[in-house]
């Protein structure tokens, strides 16, 4: 008699022992740790006391063919429960299932723990570069690059962008996981999240309200970098250029212009600048100069999904909304860009910002 036909036998005395002990029995999808007993044809024989007999065979043999070449009996594993009791009377196990298991597992662990990793870069897409740890491809937002690293295309051209991401193909980053998706088997990294203690320490010495002056390094379609010190830099973004629509800031700030700005935010290593916060604030000066159901002149200065953007001041402005136009088309033929024309204000609040216009059109000559 075997090893394994032998502990068969005394499963069904065992199972009533764990019963009465109290104990946990494994159900599907459970980690268990055994020992190999054998490997016949393809089977491999697992002793899971006090819960019997486990076995890898099947499609579960064969995926994992590459572990199990290197088993011997004695060896001590960690399966995954497949079915707590197939036909032949075993525990039906997956050893590669609980290799994933155990991968994911730690990538939980590592994203609480915020531990640092050196991972190689082995390729690039137009969102970011593509990384690779413990096995399972990984995904590094450019978003969560390092200001450093951040690919300065001033046009904001996203062919440029991801010519200039493939460069770093080969290189090693330091990065942390945020994010972690057994499921959909997604794991999201951040080079921002892996800061060191030096820079640490040298943002410390700032606080949010503080004002800088630094010099612009880069400008891209959402902004531009300002460096605040050797190993320090801080993001514009577009919204905080000005307090006027900025289309594009390389319009407003070339490399190596001097400027001052804000510190609006410190958040995960990150600082956030704003040069308009410097500026006098234009609703402020005209929160008595309008009100609801004035009639004013406002000029065109921008299209988007929700109709045309009217400027009433200089960094005062209003949304006209589409549904006052039968189509787009219709929109965009009575109002130009650059033009002016008379509108009634609907609704003025400018302490929130907020104005909104209804288009009146003018008497056809």
């Amino acid at each position: 008699m075997t090893k394994v036909q032998e502990l068969n036998e005394k499963q069904t005395a065992l199972e009533s022992l764990i019963k009465n002990a109290g104990i946990t029995v494994p159900k599907e999808d459970d980690l268990i740790e055994g020992t190999i007993l054998e490997q016949k044809g393809s089977a491999v024989y697992v002793d899971i006391s006090p819960f019997g007999t486990g076995i890898i065979y099947g499609r579960e043999y064969t995926n994992a063919r590459d572990i199990i070449k290197v088993l011997k009996p004695g060896d001590k594993i960690t399966a995954k429960v497949i079915e707590m009791k197939n036909e032949m009377g075993y525990v039906s196990l997956s050893l590669k299932e609980a290799a994933q298991e155990i991968v994911w597992r730690e990538a939980e662990e590592a994203k609480r723990s915020k531990t640092v990793f050196e991972l190689e870069i082995k390729g690039a897409n137009k969102g970011g570069l593509i990384l690779e740890w413990k096995g399972v491809q990984g995904f590094l937002p450019a978003s969560q690059l390092k200001t450093e690293h951040y690919p300065r295309i001033e046009d904001g051209d996203k062919d440029r962008i991801f010519e200039e991401l493939k460069k770093l193909t080969g290189q090693k980053v330091s990065a942390v996981i945020i994010s972690s998706d057994s499921d959909e088997k997604k794991l999201i990294f951040s080079e921002k999240g892996a800061q060191t203690e030096e820079l640490e320490e040298i943002i410390s010495k700032y606080k949010v309200g503080d004002i800088i002056e630094g010099e612009v390094t880069g400008s891209v379609e959402f902004g531009i970098f300002v460096k605040i010190e050797e190993g320090l830099e801080g993001l514009v973004h577009i919204s905080e250029l000005n307090w006027s629509l900025v289309e594009n800031p390389s319009d407003l700030f070339k490399v190596g212009d001097k400027v001052q700005a804000k510190i609006i935010s410190i958040k995960d290593g990150k600082i956030s600048l704003s040069i308009k916060a410097l500026k006098p604030n234009p609703w402020e000066a005209v929160t008595n100069k309008y009100k609801k159901g004035d009639i004013v002149k406002g000029v065109v200065i921008k299209f988007n999904k929700h109709g045309a953007l009217v400027s009433i001041e200089e960094g005062v402005s209003g949304l006209v909304h589409i549904s006052e136009f039968a189509s787009e088309d219709e929109m965009k033929q009575k109002l130009e860009l650059g033009k002016t024309y008379p509108f009634q204000i609907t609704l003025f609040e400018p302490k929130e910002q907020r104005l909104t216009l209804s288009y009146l059109e003018e008497p056809k000559k």
